[in-house]
């Protein structure tokens, strides 16, 4: 079996056939729906398509998808328990590189992702997704149902794997020579959970914005949002209006954007600005010269937002949001006014076991205390035990925005070090097979201002297909050819103007001489 080298798009590298085994087409590919026979599985429905074309979709997410490369589509649906199961998609290129990509999830989703199975058989990857053991985006189906409840945790995504690598050795007539995993949000969650707890199934793993230590995620936006007023926000003497946030940002850059060395209207370091929220409390001045200012409320609510959460023994819950991702868009998850519906679905579902509407006005510290005791398989995911992972030769890579609204992007950096201390690993040496990335101004899996945001991750398009400029092909090459990525290079959405993004604990400085950034 022979690889080419990895200098690009096209050089992901055939794998040669041998003799005697299965050409994919039309025949081979329709031939599945009746000698596939998969464990607890039931084949829905097997199709080709030879061109691109648009295909409908399983479930209520979305009804229907684009694809780019002709494929074979096998659409299947697996039983976990006797109170919970899963319906996938295993999406089997003809030219296919001998790869196999399972891909993760978001928010609370119970949806089969899409864009991301295109983007695999566009790589020449077979690629399988699944709705994680629940259709649509509420955890409604976690009701007195732990079963569900470890789908979505961890089970779905390790036994979609399995079963999309026999479903490749059967098509092809040959296994897979490699296995990833590919997830943003909340599928890079999964991917953590993946190397925690089943370290044999990927050798490489992308996460991304991991929604990491997830109930204390959701009590930080909780806490957050009731901070500024929800769920009745036009009562609160502490709600902020949406349109008010921009005089944030404004305080924000005054006192931090110089601090990476240029006045860009980024703060790349979020973490080395030290936000003081007084100097937008009114003055009479301001009140006389009608000056856009905060009210001693509104600063409560401020600090509330700028600082960690703290369990009542000080241990931190959750770390704080971060100064500018106040003007993302998705700032509304929590900061809108109204309670995130991700934290109602929580306490409704998972910790009072209630169908009943949740009144999110009786959210205080006692409820964040019962939250933070509810974990549904471990689901909330925080544990720095990743010995089985390096051991077997495994690779990850995670990456996550300065300006995330939804995820703090302090949790990747707690994620690192407790690795790190768990793993009695430093920097240097975590090195060998875990790497973190944090892109500056880069919000919640992409966009952002001024964010060089494009390279490759979570089916985002970059027109520079190289090892350093696409994610997946870094995996790929780290873990087939050695070579560790320093730097990912992004592109911003002019598709021209590129930025290095650092290897953490390295962070991004402006060069005069350089007129570029560089990592220090």
């Amino acid at each position: 079996m022979h690889v080419a080298p990895l200098t690009g798009l096209l050089a992901l590298g055939h794998v040669h056939r041998d003799p005697g085994h299965s050409t994919p087409g039309l025949a081979n590919c329709l031939a599945l729906q009746h000698s596939l026979h998969l464990e607890n599985t039931t084949i829905l429905d097997v199709s080709y398509h030879p061109s691109p074309s648009t295909v409908a979709c399983q479930g209520t997410c979305q009804t229907t998808a684009n694809t780019s490369a002709p494929f074979c589509r096998v659409q299947f649906k697996t039983t976990t328990s006797s109170m919970s199961g899963f319906t996938a998609e295993a999406w089997l290129p003809d030219e296919w590189y001998g790869r196999f990509m399972s891909v993760g999830n978001g928010g609370l989703n119970g949806c089969i992702q899409y864009d991301r199975l295109d983007q695999g058989t566009t790589l020449h990857f077979a690629t399988v997704s699944s709705n994680d053991g629940h259709d649509g985006d509420t955890a409604v189906t976690f009701l007195n149902n732990p079963q569900v409840q470890s789908d979505f945790s961890h089970r779905a995504v390790h036994i979609q794997s399995a079963l999309g690598k026999q479903i490749v050795n059967q098509y092809y007539g040959r296994p897979h020579h490699h296995s990833y995993y590919v997830g943003c949000s909340s599928g890079g969650r999964q991917g953590t959970q993946a190397a925690l707890l089943h370290p044999n199934d990927y050798d490489g793993i992308v996460a991304g914005a991991c929604a990491l230590d997830f109930n204390h995620l959701l009590i930080k936006a909780a806490r957050m949002a009731r901070a500024i007023g929800a769920p009745n926000p036009a009562s609160s003497p502490s709600y902020i209006p949406l349109t008010s946030w921009q005089y944030v940002t404004k305080e924000i850059l005054a006192q931090c954007d110089a601090l990476d060395g240029i006045v860009d209207g980024i703060v790349s370091d979020p973490d080395a600005c030290n936000f003081n929220t007084e100097r937008l409390l009114c003055t009479p001045v301001d009140v006389a010269t009608k000056t856009p200012c905060f009210t001693r409320d509104q600063i409560t609510a401020l600090n509330v937002v700028y600082t960690p959460t703290y369990a009542p023994d000080g241990t931190q819950w959750y770390p704080r949001f971060n100064p500018t991702a106040e003007r993302a868009p998705l700032v509304a998850f929590s900061l809108s006014g109204a309670f995130p519906a991700y934290a109602s679905d929580w306490m409704r579902y998972m910790v009072l076991n209630s169908s009943a509407t949740y009144d999110a006005s009786t959210f205080g510290l006692n409820e964040a205390i019962l939250m933070d005791k509810v974990w549904g398989d471990n689901l909330a995911t925080f544990s720095g035990d990743s010995h089985a992972f390096n051991a077997r030769g495994g690779k990850f890579i995670a990456f996550h925005g300065t300006a995330d609204p939804v995820v703090m992007p302090g949790i990747a950096k707690r994620m690192y070090n407790l690795v790190s201390s768990t793993m009695s690993m430093a920097p240097s040496a975590l090195d060998s097979f875990y790497r973190l990335f944090m892109i500056p101004s880069m919000e919640h899996c992409n966009g952002g201002y001024k964010a060089a945001d494009e390279f490759g991750q979570y089916a985002v398009a970059t027109n520079k297909n190289t090892t350093k400029t696409h994610i997946i092909l870094a995996i790929v090459d780290w873990v087939e050819g050695g070579n560790a990525p320093d730097v990912i290079v992004g592109t911003m959405a002019d598709g021209v103007t590129t930025r290095d993004h650092c290897k953490y604990p390295a962070t991004s400085m402006w060069d005069a001489k350089q007129a570029k950034f560089v990592c220090v």
